[in-house]
């Protein structure tokens, strides 16, 4: 929940005006945690989204070289290799337009192509027939 700004100036001037953490908690009805937070703050007027601060630690054109150099290594090889994490190689490679799915129809047409018909063996359905 986000405090209003009129409300963070009340406790911080509360406080610096010799009141303790403690009191401001009670009167204002915030929690000590959060008073300490605005008074360590370098701003406490103004609201941070939570998440990422900075850009990404992989260089992407390095990570496209690599993936030339080595296209069969996994995830978790490139993140060793660039000492991040799995996931930022995957998201990585997720922007770069790569994907996980590989040639799966080249290879089915191929086995229909080459497929040959099953031989019946009669010995099997009469065993089975008669169970």
């Amino acid at each position: 929940m986000r405090y209003s700004i009129d409300l963070r100036k009340r406790v911080i001037d509360f406080v610096e005006a010799g009141g303790s953490k403690a009191e401001a908690s009670m009167r204002f009805s915030v929690s000590r945690t959060i008073i300490y937070k605005w008074l360590n703050a370098a701003n406490p007027y103004t609201y941070e989204k939570p998440g990422p601060r900075g850009s990404r630690s992989l260089d992407v054109d390095v990570l496209r070289k690599h993936v030339s150099d080595f296209p069969d290594q996994t995830l978790s090889e490139r993140a060793c290799h660039f000492n991040v994490s799995p996931f930022c190689v995957w998201y990585r490679l997720k922007k770069l337009g790569f994907t996980r799915k590989k040639r799966h129809s080249a290879i089915r047409n191929d086995a229909v192509k080459n497929a040959k018909p099953i031989k019946s063996n009669s010995k099997v359905k009469n065993r089975t027939a008669s169970h």
